[in-house]
């Protein structure tokens, strides 16, 4: 048999846990000025608890052809980045309306 869920109850394969934590986040992206005035965007707001950082983290490094790492909960990544990964975590599944950039 395969492994029950203990959150949501269904069996691993039909989880809705991840997609459900997708919904309800408050996401921040944003930029901050590293050392030597290199840019990097930052990625907030995520709840490392519901949803795997460093997966996503390794997804948007991919998908943007940068570098970047996950330190304290927010997902930095080098360069500026804002627009892309808006338009990234949106096609990850995460809802437009809950995605703030300034």
């Amino acid at each position: 048999m395969s492994e029950i869920c203990s959150t949501c109850g269904l069996p691993q394969e039909l989880c809705v846990c991840e997609t459900i934590a997708k919904e309800s986040q408050r996401i921040k992206v944003y930029l901050a000025k590293k050392k030597f005035g290199k840019i990097s965007t930052m990625v907030g707001g995520l709840d490392a608890k519901d949803i795997d950082l460093r997966d996503l983290a390794k997804k948007l490094k991919s998908e943007l052809a940068c570098g970047g790492t996950v330190k304290g909960g927010v997902i930095e990544l080098q360069g500026e980045h804002k627009a892309k990964v808006r338009r990234s975590l949106i096609a990850f599944g995460f809802n437009a309306d809950t995605i703030d950039s300034d």
